[in-house]
Order: C-alpha cells, then sequence, then structure tokens
C-alpha cells in the first residue's frame, strides 16, 4: 500500500478535519490513507465503531510524528472535543425533559451506543458541565440542575 501513495510532501496540521479510507486492520488499529495523500494509524482503543476495509469516514489529525508518521482520529482532538461533547449532553437532557439515565458509572457500552465516545470523554464532558453548575450528577443518572431548567 505504502507504494502508491505519493511520496510528496503534504502539511497537516494537528486537529485539523480530513478524510480517511481504511485500508487495512492491523493489532495496533487501522491503517488509513488521509486525503488520498498520506498514510496514518487509527488506533483501536480510539475506535468504538465498526469500520470496514474501503470505508472512508471523516476524521482528524491526531499528531504529526517528527518520524513524519501522522496519528488520526474520529473525534476532534483536545479541549473541542469535551465542549462538543458537553453541548450535545446538554441537548439530549433538554430533549429527555432534563433527565437521562446514564451517569459516571454507566458501561462504555451504553455510554457510545448513546454519546458516540468513550466513557472517559463523556465523563471529561459531565465533569464539564458539573463544575459550571449545568447538570446534577447521580448514581443512576445525570440531570440538568435547578439553575439550568430556569
Amino acid at each position: 500500500m505504502d507504494k502508491f501513495i505519493e511520496k510528496r510532501e503534504v502539511e497537516f496540521e494537528e486537529g485539523q478535519g480530513v478524510e480517511l479510507l481504511i485500508c487495512e486492520r492491523t493489532e495496533i488499529g487501522y491503517k488509513t490513507v488521509i486525503n488520498d495523500a498520506r498514510l496514518g494509524m487509527l488506533y483501536k482503543n480510539e475506535v468504538f465503531q465498526t469500520l470496514r476495509k474501503g470505508q472512508v469516514i471523516p476524521g482528524f489529525i491526531k499528531k504529526v510524528r517528527e518520524d513524519g508518521k501522522i496519528d488520526v482520529c474520529l473525534h476532534k482532538p483536545g479541549p473541542e472535543k469535551v465542549d462538543a461533547m458537553s453541548e450535545k449532553i446538554l441537548e439530549i437532557l433538554t430533549a429527555r425533559g432534563g433527565s437521562i439515565n446514564v451517569s459516571d458509572n454507566s458501561s462504555p457500552e451504553v455510554i457510545y451506543r448513546l454519546f458516540g465516545v468513550s466513557k472517559k470523554t463523556y465523563k471529561k464532558a459531565i465533569g464539564a458541565l458539573y463544575k459550571k453548575r449545568l447538570i446534577v450528577i447521580e448514581d443512576d443518572s445525570i440531570k440538568l440542575s435547578v439553575e439550568k431548567e430556569t
């Protein structure tokens, strides 16, 4: 596969949105082609959906390493990811009457099914909302705070 990708220098920046072509599954993840120009690696511990060889999906540049290799991810890396997840949680809470039966104790599978992110990202997002006093975290649910509802 490497021989088919042009060896020209293509500049990518961390956080940049790109198109990923899933090429091959390996022990550590998926080899991808980024914007029809460079190879990238999507690590399996960051993938929470089924991917198929030949599938084209949107992604982001996670890191351009010193050796020239590129790590990619499916969600915007960094604080923007948590901010976007926080907004999604608030939208879902509002749409469901201010409460959902998913907490920081819920299984990673339940969290991914509802929000499409890892449990770690979900916990960061609800932590940020809690610090802003926008939600209340209970043992088996999260709820909009009284301050948020008014």
